[in-house]
């Protein structure tokens, strides 16, 4: 996975932290959770405020 790969990131997400809570998580918190993910192989430098966004977002919408 790749940082653009936003549907996908969500739905690996929701798997490994079922329990989260995502609409108050950090950026920061959410970045490291994504790096950690495993099938992810992207540079952390590639991420930016606005794509941690639509990971979120992304992640809100899997979990309803």
């Amino acid at each position: 996975m790749k940082w653009f790969d936003i549907e996908d990131i969500a739905e690996a997400l929701e798997e490994k932290f079922p329990d989260e809570d995502i609409v108050n998580i950090r950026f920061t918190e959410l970045k490291k959770k994504v790096l950690g993910l495993e099938g992810f192989d992207d540079d952390e430098k590639r991420c930016n405020e606005k794509i941690l966004e639509a990971i979120q977002v992304a992640w809100i919408g899997e979990r309803s």
